[in-house]
């Protein structure tokens, strides 16, 4: 996930975990918002009655039928009084409260809702205790939603919304690090697409991962057609040009031998691609729903509802929301280098950049920390399979060190290997003209740049042609590196191995142990 969806997340999490009625998330057509809804719903307790409304076009009585029939409420045949219904939701209600539980509604495209049906939810969520409300409601919709709720007859509703996100496409670094990201999960270690076409990506797509999946996907197809390499921005222009309808810039098809004689390959390309956009691309078929035994049972065989034990109490922040816990973690990542004023406003990756630093999302092993030796906020998992955030201070080969603002924990590595799975965000400076990674034969200032650092590395005299380019002697001394550092010698430099550099030859960046590498 990126860090936007990350925080959309947490804001639902948040939601979730107040006492109000409603939880907003909206986005434009393909940015995530349904994934996001995944995610939350595999980490809801399994206490959690979930009521999916995939349809919202519907009446008031048609609505509240749908609510009955995904909780499994039995109402009269025919009906279509719409006391009824809300009489039987109310009773289970109150039953669902009176044994534990909770019940929570998800609309799904909620911008086709209408007024009335609107004002009907409303005034369904109105059934409350002296503490909290017995009905929640997550809507998910396009920015029309937005405007919906702004209007005078619905002021009430938009008064009762406790957590609230907008959903942005993603940035051009993000969609960089997407699409490596999902590469990487699919085994492919070299880059497929060239600086120039993450541009132009960016530029087709709009950050939309949607349109992105779908653009790389059809893209790595036409390059094995085309029996190329690597996907070039010609390349990527024609792809669009047939994806979004202009049959002018269709691709060439192989003959029918050549597809057979390379299906196999074809087959290993095409799942490449499917699995780079398999993050995103999820169906309601794939939605987790409650068996009949998980529903709710009759009062006189339900035992009380026990709180499960935490495994995870050493480092999990049972005292703050998930929500405060991200941003919190993101703080105190930031003091790390000096800086106190982050605020979740502010999208951290943002904030790095205005201060001169950047914000990379990884996945790894505490090894992977170990080498690259700076603070990280780890994404971990408690007992309840929910989602918190830690900022990783110091780590030593049986102790990792965990700070929550003014306070910190020490815990054996063995217990953290078991609550994370390898997610991770660190901090680090690039170069004053670094902009994305550098490849062979690149030249430019950030190949200067690189060669002052080899050279101070091997104690020679560096070369300051202008017109120097990541060859001979230079790209030699990054292999050699890459290697040494336990990286791929791919000759090309990007931020891992800029890290690793910085590891090398400067001391005054925060680090989780005193040992350099050597």
């Amino acid at each position: 996930m990126s860090e936007r969806h990350r925080e959309a997340l947490a804001h639902l999490i948040y939601g979730l975990q107040t006492e109000g009625g409603f939880v907003l998330l909206t986005g434009e057509v393909g940015t995530g918002k349904t994934t996001i809804c995944r995610c939350l719903l595999e980490q809801i307790p399994d206490d959690t009655q979930i009521a999916f409304v995939l349809n919202p076009k519907l009446t008031v009585p048609e609505l509240l039928a749908t609510i009955c029939d995904e909780l499994e409420i039995d109402y009269p045949p025919n009906n279509t009084s719409i006391k009824i219904f809300i009489d039987t939701i109310n009773h289970y209600l109150l039953e669902a409260h009176a044994q534990g539980h909770k019940t929570v509604v998800i609309i799904d495209e909620a911008q086709n809702l209408s007024i009335d049906v609107l004002e009907q939810i409303r005034l369904l969520t109105n059934l409350e205790t002296n503490k909290q409300k017995l009905l929640q409601v997550i809507m998910l919709g396009q920015p029309e939603l937005k405007a919906m709720l702004a209007q005078p007859e619905l002021r009430q509703l938009a008064q009762r919304i406790t957590a609230r996100y907008h959903l942005e496409p993603l940035s051009t670094e993000e969609m960089a690090g997407y699409i490596s990201h999902r590469l990487a999960i699919a085994g492919v270690e070299r880059p497929l697409f060239t600086v120039a076409t993450i541009r132009k990506l960016y530029q087709l797509s709009g950050g939309v991962p949607r349109l992105i999946n779908l653009l790389c996907d059809r893209a790595l197809l036409g390059a094995y057609v085309q029996e190329q390499h690597i996907v070039k921005p010609k390349l990527l222009t024609m792809t669009a040009k047939e994806v979004f309808g202009d049959k002018s810039g269709k691709l060439s098809q192989p003959s029918s031998s050549h597809w057979r004689r390379n299906l196999i390959v074809l087959l290993c390309i095409t799942t490449i691609a499917g699995l780079a956009g398999h993050f995103y691309q999820w169906r309601t078929a794939q939605i987790p729903t409650k068996t009949a035994q998980q529903k709710l049972q009759p009062s006189s065989g339900l035992k009380t509802h026990q709180t499960p034990t935490v495994a995870s109490a050493l480092i999990y922040p049972e005292q703050i929301t998930i929500n405060d816990n991200l941003t919190s973690a993101q703080q105190e990542l930031f003091k790390r280098w000096g800086y106190n004023d982050y605020q979740p406003e502010i999208l951290a990756g943002d904030y790095a950049l205005q201060n001169g630093l950047r914000y990379l999302t990884k996945r790894g092993s505490l090894g992977t920390l170990s080498r690259l030796n700076r603070p990280a906020v780890l994404t971990l998992t408690n007992s309840y399979g929910q989602i918190f955030y830690a900022t990783l201070t110091q780590l030593t080969s049986d102790k990792a060190t965990f700070n929550y603002g003014p306070t910190s924990k020490s815990v054996a590595t063995s217990d953290l290997i078991n609550q994370w799975d390898g997610e991770f965000a660190l901090v680090w400076q690039p170069p004053a003209d670094y902009i994305n990674a550098i490849h062979p034969d690149d030249s430019g200032p950030m190949i200067l740049w690189l060669e002052r650092q080899f050279a101070e590395l091997s104690q020679r005299t560096p070369n300051l042609d202008p017109a120097l380019k990541l060859e001979g002697l230079l790209l030699e001394d990054l292999y050699q590196f890459q290697i040494s550092q336990g990286l791929k010698a791919d000759g090309i430099v990007g931020p891992i191995t800029l890290i690793h550099l910085n590891n090398r030859l400067n001391t005054t960046h925060p680090m989780l142990t005193n040992n350099r590498e050597g």
